[in-house]
Order: structure tokens, then C-alpha cells, then sequence
């Protein structure tokens, strides 16, 4: 895993301003972070939901997250990038996800946070379930999340 990548799987809430420091403290080559942060919906599919639940194998899913990451690394001029994702019960309004890419310029930290953004909602091995009013059903991959990854697919 490249240095500059950092990959964290935790039940707890993250800091976004704790993650964000330390990503560009000490820092003189960072011009441009762009962060993205993912927040549980109140409603999947148009119903109601009481929580989302994230499940995962610990040590895979960092491994394919910081190889995923690499690879925005080796793709874009960056400075670093911080992935920190939540698993565990989650309800509405509650952090999931925090993606934080730095470069010295903007438009390749946008891209960056794009492509892992991408990558964890399409590919990422982390399994979803939702509780509704009907009981807990498992979340299935979705078309539109596969075609927004296969967009960065090089021919």
C-alpha cells in the first residue's frame, strides 16, 4: 500500500475536520482537497427505513480499498488519499462514508474522489441490508453503480 493511502473499517462515527488534518498537516504540497461524504437515507426504493447494516470481511475489505486507492494514486498526480467507510448498524443520518483526495490542483482530486467513490459503491466487498417495515432485505447491485464504474475502465 502506497504511503500517502490510508484506509480505515470502523463501527464508530468519524471526525471529517480530524480525518482532514490528518491528511494535510504539515503539508505544502496539497492545493486542493475535495472530500465526499456518504449519509444514510431515510428512505431506499421509497420506503421508510429504520437502518442500513454494512457487513465485511476485516482485512480483505481495507486490502481491496488501499489497492483501489493505488490505483487512483498511480492514475492522478495526488498527494493522499483517506478512505474511512462504516460497517455495522447505521440509521438515518448517520455517516457512512468519508472519501478524502488531495493534489496540488482541484480537477484531479475531483476525479480521484469520483473514481473511489465509483469503485465503493459498485465493487467495494461490503454487503448492505436494510430495515423497512417489511424486515430486513438484503441490498442488491445496481446497474447504474456498475455502469458509473465501468466508466474509468481503460480500453
Amino acid at each position: 500500500m502506497n504511503a500517502n493511502v490510508t484506509v480505515h473499517i470502523q463501527e464508530s462515527d468519524f471526525d471529517i475536520a480530524r480525518e482532514m488534518a490528518a491528511l494535510t498537516t504539515g503539508r505544502v504540497d496539497v492545493g486542493a482537497v475535495v472530500s465526499f461524504t456518504g449519509i444514510c437515507r431515510g428512505r431506499e426504493d421509497g420506503a421508510a427505513i429504520a437502518a442500513l447494516t454494512l457487513e465485511h470481511y476485516p482485512g480483505m475489505a481495507e486490502a481491496e480499498i488501499a489497492r483501489h486507492a493505488d490505483t487512483a494514486m498511480s492514475r492522478w498526480p495526488l498527494s493522499g488519499i483517506r478512505v474511512v467507510h462504516r460497517v455495522g448498524r447505521i440509521a438515518p443520518g448517520e455517516n457512512i462514508v468519508l472519501v478524502l483526495t488531495a493534489s496540488q490542483h482541484r480537477q484531479a482530486a475531483f476525479e480521484a474522489a469520483e473514481f473511489m467513490m465509483d469503485y465503493l459503491k459498485a465493487n467495494a466487498p461490503f454487503w448492505k441490508r436494510v430495515e423497512g417495515a417489511d424486515g430486513a432485505n438484503w441490498i442488491e447491485a445496481r446497474d447504474h453503480d456498475d455502469a458509473a464504474a465501468a466508466r474509468w475502465t481503460k480500453s
